[in-house]
């Protein structure tokens, strides 16, 4: 199989879809790398590294889309991109379908076959894909939170950790799951006093059990949420619901209800946001004020540190896509029905019903889809 790396276009993203590893390991099975020319570059490896590997450096994504079987990436095609999709050709990345109906149409229409990293599922319940970003994420969030908090930055102008005789800044995280668990932990250890909502019973009590002391945990209901918000000088935005737009939890009337100046981190903006002032901002200019208090919702957070990210992506994804790579996406699905799982666009139809939910498009089941 011919597989193909493009260099990512998204505004400031410099995470790449193959490592140099990750480019050797799919050589060493056979198959043909093409990487473009300085996709690698923003996470430091150089087109050397790649030569070192046995791809080979392609100056052009044209070039790319044209000639590979399967196009791996970091982020969803941006529109330029999805016009270079063509029919039968297998696509391997993040996509975030449910809040953007113009990208599903498009991969819809290119008659493309594509894999959601973010759909992917484990044996333990779990998104093995989508866990490492989150990770990333999580522990980016009380980070990017606290300059957001910097009075020059239009924030409060508290110290997450506080002073002798200063009380530290309360934040809450709104969801128990990897993204909230890291983000508290991090958040903890920069000294503030945090607080972890989150629906399931049992993942308060093994949050308490674990990391007792270290932060709180109570139950997210609607008036325990708000009760928690107005007290909060960050307020981290962590839910997910795999596949699916994130729910609203905080509306543009309870803004009136918080601190002046506090900062609300929307990690969860990726699928449509959890706040209803929501919107994708970039690490070239991240923060906006609505009604006096400060939003952070950077659509890719973990390109920030894009080395990091890069390499614990890559860790992820590489057997999947040897799988891919090596017995062809049907078989490899069939296979591995947690694979199948991330199967979202076939053959001009929608394969996954949370985004035919979230944006009224009729779906067929995955394993019709894969006969076709």
């Amino acid at each position: 199989m011919i597989i193909g790396c493009p260099k990512e276009i998204k505004p400031q993203e410099f995470r790449v879809g193959m490592t140099p590893n990750a480019a050797q390991e799919a050589v060493n099975h056979g198959h043909d790398v093409l990487i473009q020319s300085g996709a690698g570059a923003g996470a430091g490896f150089e087109d050397e590294a790649y030569v070192t590997a046995g791809a080979r450096v392609i100056e052009t994504a044209e070039e790319i889309f044209a000639t590979a079987d399967m196009i791996v990436k970091v982020k969803e095609p941006q529109a330029g991109e999805r016009k270079m999709l063509r029919d039968g050709q297998l696509l391997f990345t993040y996509l975030h379908l449910a809040p953007d109906p113009d990208q599903t149409h498009d991969l819809i229409a290119s008659g493309a076959t594509c894999i959601a990293y973010e759909t992917v599922t484990d044996d333990r319940g779990g998104l093995p894909l989508l866990a490492p970003m989150s990770e990333v994420a999580g522990r980016l969030a009380p980070q990017v939170g606290a300059w957001t908090l910097q009075k020059a930055n239009g924030g409060r102008g508290v110290l997450m950790g506080g002073v002798p005789g200063v009380g530290p800044a309360r934040v809450v995280v709104i969801g128990g799951g990897v993204v909230g668990t890291h983000a508290a932990k991090i958040a903890a250890g920069m000294g503030a006093d945090v607080t972890v909502l989150d629906r399931s019973l049992p993942r308060l009590r093994y949050l308490d059990d674990v990391f007792g002391g270290t932060f709180k945990t109570s139950y997210a209901s609607a008036g325990n949420t708000i009760e928690l918000a107005r007290e909060a000088d960050m307020i981290i935005g962590a839910v997910l619901i795999p596949g699916a737009a994130a729910p609203k939890l905080i509306s543009r009337a309870q803004l009136a209800e918080l601190k002046p100046g506090a900062a609300l981190v929307d990690v969860a903006i990726d699928q449509g946001g959890c706040f209803e002032t929501s919107k994708a901002t970039t690490h070239q200019d991240p923060v906006y004020n609505v009604d006096g208090i400060m939003h952070y919702c950077v659509a890719n957070m973990p390109g920030a540190v894009a080395r990091t990210s890069t390499i614990a992506l890559g860790n992820a994804t590489m057997p999947f896509m040897l799988a891919l790579a090596d017995k062809g996406w049907r078989q490899a699905c069939t296979d591995d029905p947690h694979l199948m799982n991330g199967l979202n666009v076939h053959g001009g139809q929608l394969t996954y019903y949370a985004v035919g939910k979230a944006l009224g498009i009729d779906v067929i089941s995955p394993s019709v889809a894969i006969k076709n």
